[in-house]
């Protein structure tokens, strides 16, 4: 087989595994350095946004009818702006996750200057002026492309550049909450589906450089303020348990509804495209006036949630407002996650539960932040499908680290739930979604040689390389175990734990992927 191009350096860093381990570890902390600055001013600037908003609609509450009228013209305008914006990139389109799922398994192509300007651009201008959306998912996409246009400044190859996106999602995230440990199980466990030392050398260091970064900028406190929060008695696991049940079932319900949300905007009404964005700004318009509390990302709110009254009204509409506005926004198409609506749609229900009990005498009122804090986590991994990063997440967040049995508990219990009723993880839905509507930028044909672990069970774990059956357009190139090295040959047997690599074109990346990770059927 011919080998030019991209293949042979790419071969040269598989013969020179150290070296090369090395060289992604110091590339890593480049990346956290580049991918954590964007997403810190991306941070910054939403803050700053949020700031401006609560100010504008506190002078257009004693102003006169023609300046708030002028307001709707503004927001209809910058609706329009969006609107061109994402008919530019649609690969800026949404929170960005599923297109960086998508570049790390091949399954497309991102244009990673102008994804990172519209996204930046628009992520500001839609969640600052109140869109019921996060900063986490463009920050994940920011930092990203910015790994992306590092590697291409350096000419690196496919397989490295895969491997350095995962590393700058891994700063996105860790900048946005921060929260580094989150932010490196996120790009493993999510991401990159992998959790080999390759992948985890350069994720970590760009995790904790942005880390330095975002407490250089912000401040080494927590996102999430909840006051003081009590110790869980070991006697109230059969809450996690409940918790865990409850918000696995409502998980499923709002995976289904963001996934049936784009179908709202294609009702006759909205007869010109740019409708759906100016709806969704013009809602967050009329919620300025009236119901402030859910406009934007939320953790204001969560913040805020241990000093309101303990009323059951009160929360329920916050939770519904949250709910319906985040499918509003999230639905019209425009730059930004539901990552942070999420938790807050988490914390909330956690807040509904917590009520309920306390006025039916099962649980004290001490109790009710801790309740939040585990209806986060299981709301969280209900829709993600992500256990681990849920914990740890929830745990840096809230900077409480005593609550690791409970929220284990009640997200392993959510997870459980949403598999058995069916429950996909919401961002591979996405991404399926997205490559469904063939878009320019998707994958193309180019060789490429891509990185899979041999799990457990699966359809290679335990078999020959001649018994098992290779898709179409793969070859295996080379397998590593532990430190060791093997030249595959026809008599080679892959056990679980082996790294493989193989040959393939981008276009067969996913399915190949999919098909030689599947578990075998007994």
């Amino acid at each position: 087989m011919h080998i030019s191009g991209q293949l042979l350096p790419t071969v040269r860093q598989l013969n020179g595994w150290p070296r090369f381990r090395l060289r992604l570890f110091a590339e890593g902390a480049c990346v956290g350095i580049l991918s954590g600055s964007a997403a810190g001013f991306f941070r910054w600037a939403l803050e700053k946004g949020t700031v401006g908003r609560e100010y504008v609609y506190s002078l257009l509450t004693q102003a006169n009818l023609l300046w708030n009228c002028l307001w709707f013209l503004v927001l209809a305008l910058a609706g329009y702006i969006l609107y061109k914006c994402v008919s530019y990139e649609p690969d800026a389109a949404g929170s960005g996750i599923p297109q960086v799922k998508g570049a790390i398994s091949c399954s497309l192509h991102m244009r990673w200057f102008r994804v990172f300007w519209v996204k930046l651009f628009s992520g500001i201008l839609g969640i600052g002026l109140g869109l019921s959306l996060g900063r986490e998912g463009p920050s994940i996409q920011l930092g990203a492309v910015t790994a992306q246009g590092f590697s291409e400044a350096l000419k690196r190859t496919r397989m490295e550049e895969r491997y350095l996106i995962t590393a700058g999602a891994s700063a996105g995230l860790a900048m946005a909450f921060n929260a580094p440990l989150a932010g490196v199980l996120f790009a493993l466990e999510e991401l990159h589906r992998n959790f080999s030392g390759v992948v985890l050398a350069p994720a970590m260091a760009a995790a904790l450089i942005a880390t330095v970064i975002c407490r250089l900028m912000f401040g080494a406190q927590s996102v999430f303020q909840f006051g003081v929060l009590s110790a869980f008695p070991v006697t109230y696991t059969w809450l996690a348990v409940l918790l865990g049940v409850v918000l696995g079932f409502c998980g499923l319900i709002f995976n289904k509804g963001l996934l049936l949300s784009s179908r709202f905007y294609r009702l006759p009404i909205f007869t010109k495209s740019w409708m759906p964005v100016v709806f969704a700004l013009f809602t967050a318009g009329i919620l300025g006036y009236v119901f402030p509390q859910i406009l934007g990302g939320g953790n204001e709110l969560i913040n805020s949630l241990h000093t309101l009254p303990l009323s059951l009204k009160l929360f329920a509409a916050l939770l519904v407002g949250k709910f319906v506005f985040t499918l509003v926004s999230y639905g019209c198409g425009v730059p930004g996650g539901f990552f942070l609506p999420i938790l807050v749609i988490g914390a909330l229900l956690g807040s509904v539960i917590g009520i309920c009990l306390i006025d039916a005498g099962l649980v004290e009122e001490q109790y009710l932040s801790d309740i939040v804090v585990i209806a986060m986590a299981a709301f969280f991994t209900a829709a993600v499908h992500s256990p681990i990063t849920g914990t740890v997440l929830i745990m840096e967040m809230t900077g409480s680290y005593e609550h690791l049995l409970v929220l284990c508990t009640a997200a392993l219990i959510a997870l459980v739930t949403a598999k058995l009723c069916g429950g996909r993880p919401v961002y591979d839905m996405l991404l399926e979604r997205l490559l469904q509507k063939g878009r320019d930028g998707a994958a193309d044909k180019k060789r490429n040689i891509i990185e899979l672990t041999v799990g457990s069970g699966c359809l290679l774990d335990g078999k020959s390389t001649r018994e098992i059956p290779w898709p179409e357009h793969v070859a295996l190139i080379d397998v590593k175990r532990g430190d060791g090295e093997i030249i595959p040959d026809t008599n080679t047997v892959l056990a679980a734990g082996d790294y493989i690599y193989i040959l393939t074109d981008d276009a067969a990346a996913a399915e190949a992927v999919r098909h030689m990770t599947e578990k075998e059927n007994v």
